[in-house]
C-alpha cells in the first residue's frame, strides 16, 4: 500500500485540503487535478516508479516536466499554471511533514506578456447603452435581458461567472443590493444602480412568462439557465457593433467599471 507521500493518494489529500480549507471552486480544483495527474504520470515515467514517491522528486525532475510541456508547445500561461500547481502541492507536503523540502521553490516559469484588458471610453459606453435600450424597447426576453446584463456588468462590476450563477432570489427586497457568489465560493453583497433596477423591472415580466419556476435570473428561450457562452455572445455582439476597440469582451465592461471609478476619484 502506498505511503502518505506517494502517488495519487497524496494528490487526493491535497485536493481535499483545497476544497475544505481553502474553499476553492470546483472548476479550480478540477484544474489542479488535471495538472497534478499529468505531473504524476510524468514523474512515474521519468523516475521509473510505478507509484511515484514525492520525496524523490528533485529540481531537475520539475525542470524536465516543464520542458516537456514546452516541447508540446503549450501556451506560456498554461506552463506557468502547471508549475504553480506543482509548487503548491509540494508545499502542502512539506507543511504536512511528508517531504523534507519543496524543490519547486524559486523555480521560474515562462515570461508572460501582461495584456491590459480593453475598455470603453465614455462615448462608446453611451453608444452601447443606447443600442441596448433600443433592443429592450421591443420588450422581448432577449432585448430586456441584454440590457440587464450590461447594467450589472458595468454598473456593479460583476464577473462573467458571477452573472452566470445569479438567481432571482439574489436580489434583496427593498434595497438596491444583490447577493453575489464570487471566487472561492465566497458570498458578498454588491450595490446596484437605479438604472439596473429599471432594467430588472423590464426584464422580470418577460422572464416569468418563459419559465417562472426556474431559479436562474438569466434564462434562455427554453427556460434554462443562460450559458456563459451565450452571455459572452450576447454582450460581444453589441460591443463589436458600436466600438472600433479591438479585444473587447464581457470582462471589458468590468475593467471599464473600474477605470471610470478611478477617473471619478475613487480609491
Amino acid at each position: 500500500m502506498p505511503g502518505a507521500a506517494e502517488g495519487r493518494a497524496a494528490i487526493e489529500d491535497f485536493l481535499r485540503h483545497l476544497e475544505v480549507h481553502r474553499n476553492l471552486s470546483p472548476n479550480t480544483i478540477a484544474a489542479y487535478r488535471r495538472d497534478l495527474e499529468g505531473f504524476h504520470d510524468f514523474v512515474a515515467e521519468y523516475l521509473s516508479q510505478s507509484i511515484p514517491s514525492w520525496s524523490t522528486v528533485e529540481r531537475g525532475t520539475i525542470r524536465s516536466f516543464l520542458g516537456e510541456a514546452r516541447r508540446r508547445q503549450l501556451a506560456p500561461k498554461t506552463v506557468a499554471r502547471k508549475l504553480s500547481a506543482v509548487r503548491s502541492f509540494l508545499s502542502y507536503l512539506v507543511q504536512e511533514g511528508l517531504v523534507a523540502k519543496n524543490p519547486a521553490t524559486g523555480l521560474r516559469g515562462p515570461r508572460l506578456d501582461r495584456r491590459i484588458p480593453g475598455y470603453l471610453g465614455h462615448g462608446d459606453l453611451e453608444s452601447v447603452f443606447d443600442w441596448a435600450e433600443t433592443e429592450a424597447g421591443a420588450n422581448s426576453l432577449a432585448g430586456t435581458r441584454v440590457l440587464l446584463l450590461l447594467e450589472l456588468l458595468y454598473g456593479s462590476g460583476l464577473r462573467l461567472a458571477e452573472i452566470h450563477q445569479l438567481d432571482v432570489s439574489a436580489f434583496r427586497d427593498g434595497s438596491n443590493q444583490i447577493r453575489v457568489t464570487g471566487k472561492g465560493n465566497k458570498t458578498r453583497i454588491v450595490p446596484f444602480t437605479e438604472a439596473t433596477r429599471r432594467a430588472l423591472n423590464r426584464y422580470l415580466p418577460r422572464r416569468m412568462e418563459t419559465h417562472p419556476e426556474e431559479d436562474a435570473l438569466f434564462v434562455n428561450a427554453k427556460g434554462g439557465r443562460l450559458s456563459r457562452r451565450s452571455i459572452q455572445r450576447n454582450v460581444s455582439r453589441i460591443l463589436d457593433s458600436v466600438s472600433d476597440t479591438e479585444g473587447l469582451s464581457v470582462h471589458s465592461l468590468r475593467h471599464t467599471f473600474a477605470t471610470h471609478l478611478l477617473d471619478k476619484g475613487a480609491d
